[in-house]
């Protein structure tokens, strides 16, 4: 008699702790036993590969509207949501932005109402209190709703008008999330100065693309990074900070960490496969987004930190425009900025961090798998164990992909990757049971749904 409904049978587990061989039955939603010779009504043969739990990325902006509405993100919640299944990511976190004179609550209902029923995979939400939700008592009077709403994440910005606090208003919100255990995950980048350093190279005629780099330098991120943590250390708050990019903002970072600060960080495929020079080449407004893409010396000193400890996790902050919509504007500060990459993280993390030595296998699960599960509160995400959810990949480590726009799945005509060999590609991605893609046929298309989530950290 068949004891599991599903087994993935003779694979190499890989988690954040251990690496072995094993089989894992599965019932219904759930990851029911681990063990050896398990019989189901259907076997996936694994054998080679690396049975992984589902990959996690905290940080997508899918159909996201900026400069005003004049451009949104070219992947909607299914094509991208699609994507990041073929690449073995099975949960995602997106953004709410709440509109002037719209509630935290009634930004959450509309957003979700653009995703239910149309997502391939599990997802998330944080909830942006901007600019004009800071000094608004009834706003952030709505944070234990909203947390009890299952979305205990907040997302705050130091920078772009209409979004960016300043320190009286972060120190006001850190306070509230503490008061009832919110999390910020803060963008932290000095805006007014770079505000006055992009309006400084416009009058001088600066115009093309490096000068997006040259307007957002290391120190003014470094200095943001200080401040936030400053403030949040103030305020009592935890802190998570996304897409830490250079040396000098991961110095800030680490010296918290050591003060016994409760602070997190993120960092981004983009900062540690591309540098500044990208912004040089010929199409070089597609490689635009924030922070900028640094230097060498910044791609080591993230890589160490990824070992060591000091990063927690990697997310890709996908928020794609077509070359088309990347070309329009005279200068570069009229460039919709972000990157596709929301397939490929995965595996590239594999290539260039497991076989380029930076990373072992199972560090490379918990910065792109557990920690990320673990600091958004998916309780049940980021293991694999008795009792999780069956979220897994069964990730063949062999096999090659040349990454190409044509060849990945994101709904955008370029990949900042182009051209890029890799090793070790997902073979069958599960999300709570369910074959979501197998032998890269997309299987089910809408079998994602809203998580709930809850902190613990």
């Amino acid at each position: 008699m068949d004891d599991f409904d599903l087994v993935v049978a003779q694979g190499i587990i890989v988690t954040a702790e251990a690496v072995y061989q094993a089989d894992v039955g599965i019932v219904g939603e759930r990851i029911g036993a681990i063990g050896h010779g398990l019989r189901g009504r259907r076997t996936l043969d694994a054998s080679g590969c690396y049975v992984l739990p589902g990959a996690v990325d905290v940080h997508v902006h899918l159909q996201m509207p900026v400069s005003g509405g004049k451009f949104v993100s070219s992947d909607d919640f299914a094509s991208g949501t699609i994507a990041a299944a073929h690449g073995g990511t099975t949960a995602i976190v997106d953004f709410v932005e709440p509109r002037p004179g719209q509630s935290l609550l009634e930004a959450l209902d509309a957003r979700r109402s653009e995703a239910d029923g149309r997502v391939a995979v599990d997802y998330g939400l944080h909830m942006t209190i901007p600019t004009c939700q800071a000094d608004e008592p009834d706003a952030l009077a709505e944070i234990p709703a909203v947390i009890e709403a299952g979305v205990p994440t907040f997302k705050l910005y130091l920078a772009y008008d209409g979004l960016r606090l300043d320190d009286a208003q972060l120190y006001t919100v850190l306070k509230a999330l503490a008061a009832h255990g919110g999390l910020p995950v803060v963008h932290c980048e000095n805006g007014p100065l770079c505000d006055r350093l992009r309006a400084e190279a416009l009058v001088q005629g600066h115009t093309a693309p490096r000068y997006h780099a040259l307007t957002r330098p290391p120190d003014q991120e470094a200095e943001a990074v200080g401040r936030a943590l400053d403030i949040a250390a103030l305020a009592g708050s935890p802190l998570y900070i996304v897409h830490v990019s250079c040396a000098r903002a991961l110095e800030r970072l680490v010296a918290a960490r050591r003060r016994g600060q409760v602070a997190f960080g993120e960092t981004c495929p983009q900062y540690l496969v591309l540098t500044a020079e990208v912004l040089d080449r010929p199409g070089g407004e597609r490689f635009i987004c924030a922070p900028p893409p640094r230097s060498e010396a910044d791609q080591a000193a993230l890589w160490e930190a990824l070992a060591r400890g000091e990063l927690q996790t990697l997310a890709t902050d996908h928020c794609p425009f077509t070359l088309a919509e990347k070309a329009q504007g005279a200068d570069f500060t009229q460039v919709p900025g972000g990157l596709p990459g929301i397939e490929a993280r995965l595996s590239l993390a594999h290539t260039l961090g497991v076989l380029g030595g930076h990373l072992g296998l199972s560090r490379w699960v918990e910065v792109c798998c557990t920690a990320p599960a673990r600091l958004a509160g998916f309780s049940r995400k980021g293991h694999i164990a008795p009792g999780f959810d069956a979220d897994l990949v069964i990730f063949d480590p062999a096999r090659e992909v040349t990454l190409s726009a044509d060849s990945l799945h994101e709904q955008v005509d370029w990949t900042p990757y182009e051209g890029m060999h890799l090793r070790g590609w997902p073979r069958v991605t599960l999300c709570r049971g369910q074959v979501i893609v197998e032998e890269g046929h997309l299987v089910e298309a809408e079998w994602g749904q809203f998580v709930h989530r809850e902190l613990d950290i």
